[in-house]
């Protein structure tokens, strides 16, 4: 007669996962914030709406990923900020929207589970929902033997945030002459990593802890710096300043993401030399021998967010954001579109 089988020498471990959320309970602890009910550990979270201030609440999702930026961290064994990527990439969209993020919950799955990686990752996710003073609500982490190489996972957010319906952001008030703000970024954020790849490890064969003099830093370094949460600065001015359109700047780069956010009757010049650009760009670029069009589809360039406000507002928006330490610069203004099949123009 065979020997009797569990669900642990299949490779799936109950009572490791049980003790892991303990720890991530005390993690969730530290990002609590009213509206929360109860602990990590039901079926699901429970989130009290405050509605008293908001004559039509409208509540905004968004789920996203960190794409191919997890390989850097598992070259690097570092996994305490791709949490906050995770974070970014979902409170970021929300922001957008003229929401308040109020809580985030995450998917990871790997296929055999270290309790100190998951305890780094979401230590960096905690520390994005800070950023973002979003509650870490709930979450799932799956072992699935076979299905994952060793030591590599993949994971997925999901947050909710809340607007009222009159103070929606959607670029239906963006008219001719308002203007573009730029907010810088932290360096890549989580976007062209399969780009960023094929550039240091393919073409230059650099090894991950390589120093990169033009950088200042390893390339590893560079590479996992933590996408910019932009919850804070952006809700600041949105109380009391207008803002009539936002964009968050990743994949498709600046051109795809305004665009989303433009009316058709508009046409946007943007002025491409006006703000710093860092390092790392201009580095993929020559390393890469990277067309200027190719960087702007694939990259955010050094800009992670944009502003569409009336052009009477952009000196105080501008302050506003300098009062925050937050880098900004005046990049673009929106004209008369006199030709649909060109609505964008860098000078």
């Amino acid at each position: 007669m065979s020997d009797s089988l569990t669900y642990a020498d299949a490779g799936v471990d109950i009572d490791k996962a049980n003790k892991l959320v303990s720890t991530i309970s005390e993690i969730a602890k530290q990002t609590t914030r009213s509206g929360v009910i109860g602990e990590i550990g039901g079926f699901g979270g429970l989130f009290s709406l405050n509605l008293a201030n908001l004559d039509r609440p409208v509540l905004v999702s968004s789920t996203d990923g960190v794409g191919t930026k997890l390989k850097i961290a598992f070259m690097l064994d570092k996994h305490d900020t791709v949490g906050i990527d995770l974070v970014a990439m979902c409170v970021n969209d929300i922001i957008v929207q003229g929401a308040k993020p109020l809580f985030f919950l995450d998917y990871l799955s790997m296929g055999k589970l270290d309790s100190e990686q998951v305890a780094e990752i979401i230590k960096g996710i905690g520390e994005g929902c800070r950023q973002a003073n979003c509650a870490l609500l709930g979450g799932e982490t799956a072992e699935m033997p076979g299905f994952y190489q060793d030591n590599e996972y993949d994971m997925a957010g999901f947050a909710v945030g809340i607007v009222d319906n009159s103070k929606i952001i959607d670029g239906t008030e963006v008219r001719v002459g308002h203007r573009l703000i730029g907010i810088a970024s932290s360096g890549l954020h989580s976007n062209g990593y399969s780009l960023v790849r094929k550039i240091c490890f393919d073409r230059l064969k650099l090894k991950i802890d390589d120093y990169v003099p033009d950088l200042g830093q390893t390339i590893g370094e560079a590479l996992l710096t933590p996408t910019k949460i932009y919850v804070d600065p952006l809700l600041s001015i949105m109380k009391d300043l207008p803002v009539h359109g936002l964009a968050h700047i990743t994949g498709g780069g600046i051109e795809d993401n305004i665009l989303r956010i433009i009316p058709q009757a508009c046409h946007i010049s943007i002025q491409g030399e006006i703000w710093d650009v860092p390092p790392i760009f201009s580095f993929l670029q020559q390393a890469g021998n990277v067309s200027d069009a190719e960087m702007r589809r694939t990259f955010n360039n050094g800009i992670g967010m944009i502003a569409v406000v009336p052009a009477e507002a952009t000196d105080d928006v501008l302050q506003r954001l300098d009062a925050m330490n937050e880098k900004a610069y005046l990049i673009g203004e929106i004209m008369e579109c006199k030709d649909s099949s060109q609505r964008i123009t860098w000078e």
